[in-house]
């Protein structure tokens, strides 16, 4: 079964609000075992809302419409869906009542135009209001479907889940088509989107080959690294889970360390993860990024428990001062590991990482914009350092040190054995 969402609102098009409900209905479309090949967003303007219905409707054996259900003279999709429907809007005098009610609950005078999402295509099933005003629908379309849900997040998943859930599944039990569509994807940093699929290359011509099932899919996210998405479609969850599982081991095989999580799990939470394996606490000193890294860092939670602080150290005197570098030039190799080990000893912590250097737009010390230097220091070991060249402007520049410091951490300590190993 193949169902398209279309979203309706001219903010979407303007680039005012993002469409936050595509992403959601998507995933959950997935987790049904409905495929979802298209997603259109399109203005409040009839004719192109029917237009758009109509072409979904051509394709896909069902369409989910978020938006345009309010009370306002732009809140137009029931006339389109009444239109593709070709029948006429009828007032439904319990959706009627029900609004009249909730106003008169709260002490306010209802304004007449929210009668208007009381009107429902005549043929078509509301799907009950319990956390706003406008009702859902469900309207059939020969043997198709429409789905029209209000574009307001806590309302539309709620009614999803409630009124459109269920009718799916009956359709797709009907129809004989079960399964489950799943994903997991993975987060890599160290590798550009090229050299990554250079190396994937020969495991995604093997899944083609062999029926595309499971499927690789490679998607560049800027500051958070490249991420592979593997889809499989199964039976069940269960299945679906196993293949999941089966087809991570296969891409870690050939990607290796460049993995860093899974999902949502961010840079800085892997790097929280191991230092708690290892009974290890974090201390910073941050130039160039004045502070960056250690608002990523304390957004974990629990992150008291391996988190010591961060020195900002930002003008060369405070360096010099506060955590004892040499006097003299600050972007440089030496002076990243004075700082590393300098933050180590001010915040009474066991692992110390610093970051120097240049973001921009100016050069300093004779070094250009996007000269980064990570200074580390791991108990028992000498401090290091890594010499970084970043692209990009000068926000772009101190972001991507972020996550490149921690990730130079998360490396170095997959060296130290975890606590009791």
């Amino acid at each position: 079964m193949k169902v398209e969402v279309l979203a309706v609102g001219t903010e979407l098009l303007l680039g005012q609000i993002a469409d936050t409900n595509g992403a959601w209905l998507g995933e959950q479309l997935a987790l049904a075992g409905v495929d979802s090949h298209f997603h259109q967003v399109v203005g409040d303007n009839l004719d192109r809302i029917v237009l758009a219905l109509r072409t979904a409707l051509a394709r896909a054996d069902g369409v989910v419409v978020t938006g345009g259900l309010g009370p306002t003279h732009d809140d137009i999709t029931r006339e389109a869906i009444a239109e593709v429907m070709q029948v006429p809007l009828r007032r439904d005098p319990e959706i009627a009542g029900r609004i009249e009610a909730l106003f008169a609950s709260r002490g306010r005078e209802m304004p007449a135009s929210n009668l208007r999402q009381a009107e429902v295509p005549q043929g078509a099933t509301p799907i009950e209001q319990r956390t706003g005003t406008a009702p859902g629908l469900v309207c059939p379309v020969g043997g198709k479907v429409i789905y029209a849900l209000p574009g307001v997040p806590y309302e539309l998943t709620e009614m999803f889940t409630r009124g459109v859930l269920p009718d799916l599944r009956r359709r797709l039990a009907s129809s004989g088509s079960t399964g489950v569509i799943a994903s997991r994807v993975l987060r890599t940093w160290g590798l550009s989107e090229s050299a990554l699929g250079e190396r994937l290359a020969e495991r995604v011509a093997a899944l083609d080959e062999a029926g595309g099932n499971p499927s690789l899919a490679l998607q560049a996210s800027g500051i958070e690294g490249i991420k592979v998405r593997i889809t499989v479609k199964a039976t069940d969850p269960q299945s679906a889970s196993a293949m999941l599982a089966a087809e991570e081991a296969e891409v870690r095989a050939v990607v290796g360390a460049e993995v860093f999580g899974v999902d949502a799990e961010t840079m800085e939470l892997a790097v929280s993860r191991m230092l708690l394996e290892r009974h290890l606490t974090l201390g910073l000193a941050e130039s160039l990024t004045g502070g960056l890294v250690a608002c990523r860092l304390v957004a974990v939670p629990g992150a008291s428990a391996w988190f010591r602080g961060s020195v900002v150290s930002y003008a060369p005197e405070v360096k010099w001062n506060l955590l004892g570098v040499p006097a003299g030039p600050v972007v440089t190799e030496a002076a990243a590991e004075a700082m590393a080990v300098g933050a180590a000893n001010a915040l009474g912590a066991d692992v110390g990482l610093a970051l120097t250097g240049v973001a921009g737009p100016d050069e300093l010390e004779g070094h250009a914009p996007g000269t980064v230097i990570v200074g580390l220091v791991l108990p028992g070991e000498p401090p290091s350092s890594r010499h970084l060249r970043l692209p990009g402007d000068r926000e772009r520049v101190r972001q991507m040190a972020v996550i490149s410091a921690l990730d130079l951490v998360r490396r170095a300590l997959a060296t130290q054995p975890a606590a009791g190993s």
